[in-house]
């Protein structure tokens, strides 16, 4: 018999062994490495999906919110003028009574006091509803509150004082509606 590994030396024969045994390892490696990174592409597409799905559900919950947001302040804005205005329809009640009481009166200071009665109401009314008179008279002149439509030197008032309310503002709150028309001294 012919041996096989006549022209071959021991030392060629273990390092092609070895070889082969590498080989083998690298294949077994490669294997691994592809499990590895399809179990890591599918964890990774599985965190993709979960997290799409959260923004899909937060922005629906998101544009619900705001829906029904919009829904409310529009109920709240009805509501509110509708409240205002069946308050209102009292103060119209007396003005048609006050009309119908005046019709044989000569008296003026009859017509005078309910006038004044109305307005009264009125004010009233508003004020219930969280609107008050701008304070102005004697104050110091505050642009946030007061329109300064005419000036006038004195040495009556301290300069940038308001000596005189052309036309009364109102706020709500802390919201200016209407700000007051004021007449404000300078110095001389």
């Amino acid at each position: 018999m012919k041996n096989p590994f006549k022209n071959e030396s021991i030392n060629e024969i273990s390092e092609n062994a070895t070889d082969d045994e590498l080989q083998t390892e690298d294949t077994d490696k490669d294997v691994t490495e592809n499990s590895d990174s399809d179990d890591e592409l599918d964890k990774l597409k599985n965190d993709y999906e979960t997290l799409n799905s959260q923004y899909m559900r937060l922005a629906a919950d998101f544009e619900n919110f705001r829906k029904r947001t919009e829904t409310e302040r529009e109920a709240l804005l009805r509501y509110g003028t509708e409240n205002a205005l069946s308050k209102m329809i009292e103060v119209i009640d007396n003005f048609e009574r006050a009309e119908k009481s005046l019709e044989n009166i000569e008296d003026i200071s009859k017509y005078k006091e309910c006038l004044e009665l109305l307005h009264k109401q009125v004010l009233d009314i508003l004020s219930k509803m969280g609107m008050v008179p701008i304070n102005a008279q004697g104050q110091v002149f505050d642009p946030n509150f007061h329109d300064a439509v005419m000036q006038t030197p004195t040495s009556e008032y301290p300069e940038h004082t308001v000596i005189a309310e052309l036309q009364k503002g109102y706020k709500l709150g802390e919201k200016v509606l209407r700000p007051s028309l004021v007449n404000v001294a300078t110095t001389e």
